[in-house]
């Protein structure tokens, strides 16, 4: 990729932050690559290269804005890597979104990894731009990685990023939760969306009460195509309400069942704080990041 043979480098920050430094005068045009492809600003002719601008003619991501231009694509680092997904701001349905919450997920997969743990088939439910997959497949290189997502706006994205990363044992699969992907997995991940969005936009909305809807489905599902020795990571969010976690309140019943071992941690206790203005999050004292850990024993 041209851009990564530049040494771009950009971490991404929350909506809320972006607005905030978009917002200063001085960055209402980009001056460099990283402005164009990280603070996704509009930019005009010599800002990058010829060659840059050749390629994102070529794979159809300009857009003109007044005398200038402006990328429908964004470009992240993350551990190395490079991934694109959507430029913010990400108002679109099948908008895919990178940002704190990817870093966290993926370095808890990255401790995980680390230790001694064997793995030949692993999933990435709503694997958006491909971060979980790509970590996964580059870790442990002979294993095979399934990637799957409703959006097949994230299946290209996903695609593009693993080729890039070299992770080439990844597959991107249409599939609702594991629908149609046979087999049981020896590591399932997953970083659902876990608002609650009046738009309901894919990449937001959780469903249920509070946003926990898809994040119950997917710990209910693990328990089922988990292999004998698998684990579930679900990287997740929930509504704290008079003190109570809603999400492992509800978590819980379907978890003590005897047939996992789980582990639950906090891992950011004010996440989103701009959602308790919304109507739906009046009752809530805080939005927390956390990591549900599920183990299902060997035979």
């Amino acid at each position: 990729m041209v851009l990564k043979a530049t040494g771009y480098s950009f971490t991404t920050v929350t909506p809320a932050t972006h607005a905030r430094v978009n917002a200063r005068l001085q960055n209402a045009w980009a001056r460099n690559a990283t402005d164009v492809f990280g603070w996704s600003r509009p930019f005009r002719e010599g800002v990058i290269t010829p060659e840059l601008f050749e390629a994102m003619r070529k794979a159809e991501v300009l857009d003109p804005h007044d005398d200038g231009w402006i990328s429908r694509v964004r470009a992240s680092t993350l551990r190395g890597q490079l991934f694109l997904h959507s430029a913010f701001p990400t108002t679109a349905s099948d908008a895919i979104f990178f940002g704190p919450d990817t870093y966290r997920f993926a370095n808890a997969i990255t401790r995980y990894l680390a230790g001694d743990v064997r793995l030949e088939r692993a999933a990435d439910i709503g694997c958006g731009a491909g971060p979980g997959a790509v970590v996964v497949a580059l870790e442990r290189p002979q294993a095979d990685v399934f990637a799957v997502d409703i959006n097949d706006t994230a299946l290209r994205y996903t695609s593009v990023n693993a080729r890039v990363a070299g992770a080439t044992r990844v597959v991107a699969q249409h599939s609702n939760l594991l629908d149609g992907v046979n087999g049981d997995f020896d590591l399932i991940v997953a970083n659902p969306p876990y608002l609650l969005d009046a738009q309901e936009r894919t990449y937001r909305h959780g469903g249920g009460s509070f946003g926990e809807g898809l994040s119950l489905a997917i710990a209910s599902l693990a328990k089922t195509r988990l292999a004998p020795g698998g684990t579930l990571l679900l990287y997740t969010g929930t509504a704290i309400i008079d003190g109570t976690d809603r999400f492992r309140a509800l978590v819980a019943p379907i978890l003590n069942d005897g047939s996992v071992e789980w582990d639950y941690q906090e891992l950011d206790p004010d996440v989103f704080g701009e959602e308790l203005n919304q109507p739906a999050y009046a009752e809530t004292d805080r939005i927390a990041a956390v990591l549900l850990t599920a183990h299902r024993a060997r035979c």
